[in-house]
Formats: structure tokens, sequence, C-alpha cells
């Protein structure tokens, strides 16, 4: 019988060569995105996907072409955020078009597949094993569907990743060095610290990457969201968490945004930011926008 080490390439399989293939399909998709920027957390629950899709439609208000890619595949809250729930993918000229919202972002979301009552099952021949392929098998869809959509010209991709600290830097991983990456937290000891580790990862990815074969990721900053709440019957900013006792992250911060009950209710009714009043947290959000543009120019 023979050893790992008795065989030679990929042992016949094509398997090196399917991989080639399917990068150079997504680096052909992507050819025409400037900026490649990936919102992660590490924490859960810190309104991470509320505040990707709203700096979309900031980005998009300045005039940008922009696209969102909802990576969180087994909890994707994009589509009905972004009004493409139950959206028709039709071919293109050469690839899948992208739904796109009133306002004019693409936005791709499993939301879009698959209703909020199903989940999404992968096959395995091992049922027992289901989990230990589930990455796999996330990073194999997610390559697939950056190689078989039309992208085309944009200046800024935004990926919405799923929470885990892990996911993070595995994402990192498979988007490569010339995706970088906005954290977001809230202002809470718990939440520092997760998104703290995340920080470390990447960093110690990125000191690794200085000497070995995968490059560093730039860290544009993070985001404190739900910094205070919004109160329209007093047009003020309140407390919503105790501050925290000393900053644990150690990367720029990009601004603050507050909790709007009222942003929250057109999230779920899926109305775009165009359509929003001009609050502080809409000026929050711009503002976090600019800083966004001036960190990747």
């Amino acid at each position: 019988m023979k050893g790992y080490h008795d065989i030679v390439g990929d042992g016949g399989s094509r398997i090196l060569e399917q991989v080639a293939e399917q990068r150079a399909r997504i680096n052909d998709g992507l050819a025409g995105v400037r900026h490649l920027v990936a919102v992660g957390s590490g924490k859960g629950g810190v309104g991470k996907s509320t505040l990707t899709l709203h700096l979309a439609g900031a980005l998009r208000a300045r005039g940008l072409r922009v696209a969102i890619l909802d990576a969180d595949f087994n909890g994707p809250s994009q589509a009905r955020m972004a009004g493409v729930q139950g959206a028709l993918f039709v071919p293109g000229s050469h690839k899948v078009s992208l739904p796109r919202t009133s306002d004019g972002i693409g936005v791709f979301s499993m939301g879009s597949l698959i209703s909020e009552s199903a989940s999404l099952e992968f096959a395995s021949t091992a049922p027992g094993e289901s989990q230990t392929w589930r990455a796999t098998r996330e990073f194999a869809l997610l390559g697939e569907i950056l190689a078989s959509f039309e992208w085309g010209a944009l200046d800024v991709l935004l990926f919405d990743l799923p929470p885990g600290t892990e996911r993070t830097v595995q994402y990192a991983d498979f988007l490569g060095p010339q995706t970088s990456f906005v954290l977001v937290t809230i202002p809470s000891e718990v939440s520092r610290g997760v998104v703290a580790r995340s920080v470390a990862a990447l960093l110690a990815r990125r000191s690794l990457g200085e000497g070995g074969s995968k490059g560093p990721n730039r860290m544009l900053g993070y985001v404190e969201n739900m910094s205070g709440y919004y109160c329209r019957d007093c047009n003020a900013i309140k407390p919503l968490f105790d501050a925290p006792k000393q900053s644990t992250l150690e990367i720029p911060c990009l601004g603050t945004v507050p909790f709007d009950p009222e942003l929250a209710r057109r999230c779920d009714q899926g109305i775009p930011f165009a359509e929003l009043t001009d609050t502080p947290v809409r000026r929050a959000l711009n503002d976090v926008t600019g800083r966004l543009l001036e960190t990747l120019s």
C-alpha cells in the first residue's frame, strides 16, 4: 500500500488543476473591483450586518459603485435588510447577474435562495462528521459564488462575515492579502475582549506572512456600534452600555454609531439608506464612511 509520501502531485485527481482553474475564474471576476473590504468581528450580535448594509448605502450615496457578498451562509440577513428576498438570479452575458437594491447596490445573500424557516444543509457521506466538513464546504461555495457572479466594475465589494474569531482568520486566508478588514464591536468589555482576539489573530497571521507565503491583510480600523441609543423624543444620544475601562483594540477607531430603533425597524422592512432621514445616526454613518474612504485611499 502506498503512503502519502509515495503519491506524486495530486495522485491523478486533478484537484490542483481544478483549484487553479477556480482561482483564475475568481481573479477574472474580481478584476474590476478596486477595493475588497471584509466586515468582521469575532463577536456575534454587534450589528455587523446592519453596519455593512448602511456603509454600502452611504458609499452609494457618494456615487460609488458598491456590492455586498453576505458570507454568513448559515445566518444570512442581507437579503431581508436589502429588500432582495426571493430575488431572481438571471444569467448575464457570461456569468450570473447580481440582484440589486432600489438604490443600485448589488447583493448576494443565501437569504434570497433559502427561506428563513430553512437551514443550509451540506450533504455528507459521513453524517456524524458533518461539522468537520462544514467550513470546507462553505469556502468551496464561497469560491463558486465569487467565480460565477458578474461583480463587474466596482469601487468597493463588502464581505459580511459570520461571527467567530477563527472564521475571521479563515476568511483572511481564503480572500488573500488584497482584502482589507474592518472590525465591529460594541462598547462592552465582553465584546471588546472577543474583538481584541480577532485583532491579535490577524496580527499574528500578518507577522507570519512577512516571512512566509501568505501576505498580511490590512486592518483599516474598527467601528464602535451601539455607542448609546438615539432618543427621538428628546433628540439626544443616551448611554446604552457602561464605558469600557480601557481600550483593548490596537487599531484605529473609524467612528462610533448609536443604536436607533427606527433604523432597526427599517432594516426589517428592507428600506434603503437613501430614505433615512437626517439624524445623528445617519451623520455618524456618513462620518465612518468618510474615514473608511480616507483610509482606503
